[in-house]
């Protein structure tokens, strides 16, 4: 909300601190983490390759196992028939079964 000494503010920065209500399906994490687990499994190869920075390299293992880990949360409970009230606290159905 602006206050008094927003007067030199833009309408853009204004909404900065609106809350973002954009939700990503399973689908699309599972396709930005498995985007990012092949990138940073290359950058471990590389790391690996080069031998120069363990430090590195450790720090990029785990991430890449924090990765790994995340996108088997994911595939673990897909939204279908069954489970939708539960996860949206409302009866409906699933526009598609991902079983």
């Amino acid at each position: 909300m602006p206050q008094p000494d927003d007067a030199d503010a833009t309408a853009d920065n204004l909404h900065e601190d609106e809350d973002d209500y954009d939700l990503l399906t399973f689908g699309q994490v599972a396709v930005r983490l498995d985007a990012e687990i092949r990138a940073l499994a290359g950058q471990v190869a590389l790391l690996e390759g080069a031998g120069q920075d363990p430090a590195q390299l450790e720090s990029a293992r785990q991430r890449l196992e924090r990765l790994r880990e995340a996108a088997a949360r994911n595939s673990r409970q897909p939204i279908n028939d069954e489970n939708f009230a539960r996860f949206f606290g409302y009866e409906g159905k699933a526009r598609r079964n991902t079983k």
